[in-house]
């Protein structure tokens, strides 16, 4: 029923649990994050300020062959062209050296981005909330506790308009095959459930990153969408390459999202690389 207060994933004072621990990371990927960790001190040196694991894999959920290795890396200036190269190498390398993941994702950025201002309510909370620390300094330590209340909806979450053209693009350039199109419909799968989730966040008065617990959790507001986003949440975990699923990802499900979550949160401020 909505309504129901809820309290998952939230401390005794109501801020919001990091997520994650290295002694969480399951036995089999545990060599892999090892060499990551090796490998990211050797690619960047004196550049590397902070890396991060986030994810399924320091959550402990991880499946075997089917999960990726997701990585923020944070450097001490702003991060080179060099430098994303680098992440690129790092990643294929790893990706293909060890079975045992499906792919690596790895965001770059430098600490002062994180640390900014503009950033205090999407980035930061990233880092302090879903990020676990594999090297380096730990940025969660100059950043404020959370709540699951609307600013922080808005900032993490309250820019899908402006995603939507781009997303579009990316559909209508995507190769006429489903193992083409099973990675948008993985990505835009999960992008959506989280928006689903966290426009109704501060009234379920909790955190998760369970993907099924997110739609119920908007089941319980939304109940004339529920379907939609209950089916998104599986097409995040098990995706296909089905066209139609991505054109009413674009066409119907992202634009009223969008257009709910401005009335509800308002629009997400400005960034330096978000048009």
């Amino acid at each position: 029923m909505a309504g129901t207060v809820h309290h998952r994933g939230l401390d005794a004072q109501g801020h919001i649990e990091r997520e994650g621990s290295l002694g969480r990371v399951p036995h089999a990927f545990r060599p892999v994050v090892a060499a990551a960790r090796d490998r990211l001190i050797d690619v960047y040196g004196g550049r590397l300020n902070s890396a991060y694991l986030y994810g399924s894999i320091p959550r402990g959920t991880a499946r075997v062959g089917r999960s990726d290795l997701d990585l923020l890396v944070v450097t001490r200036q702003e991060p080179t062209e060099e430098d994303r190269d680098a992440a690129r190498s790092l990643g294929e390398a790893l990706d293909k050296e060890f079975p045992e993941i499906d792919g690596v994702g790895t965001l770059l950025y430098g600490r002062a981005r994180l640390l900014s201002e503009p950033e205090t309510y999407d980035l930061g909370w990233f880092v302090a909330c879903l990020c676990t620390p594999l090297l380096g300094e730990d940025l969660a330590e100059d950043l404020p506790r959370y709540r699951p209340d609307s600013i922080l909806a808005r900032e993490t979450n309250g820019d899908l308009a402006l995603l939507l053209p781009r997303w579009r693009e990316r559909v209508a350039g995507a190769g006429d095959t489903d193992e083409a199109r099973r990675p948008l419909v993985r990505f835009m799968s999960r992008h959506l459930v989280r928006t689903g989730f966290t426009l109704v966040m501060p009234r379920w008065n909790g955190w998760t990153s369970d993907l099924r617990e997110m739609a119920e959790a908007f089941a319980e507001y939304y109940p004339e969408r529920a379907q939609d986003l209950r089916r998104a949440a599986e097409s995040g975990y098990e995706p296909t390459g089905d066209a139609g699923v991505l054109r009413s990802y674009v066409d119907d499900l992202g634009p009223w999202l969008a257009a709910e979550y401005a009335r509800v949160h308002g629009i997400k401020a400005p960034r330096p690389d978000i048009a």
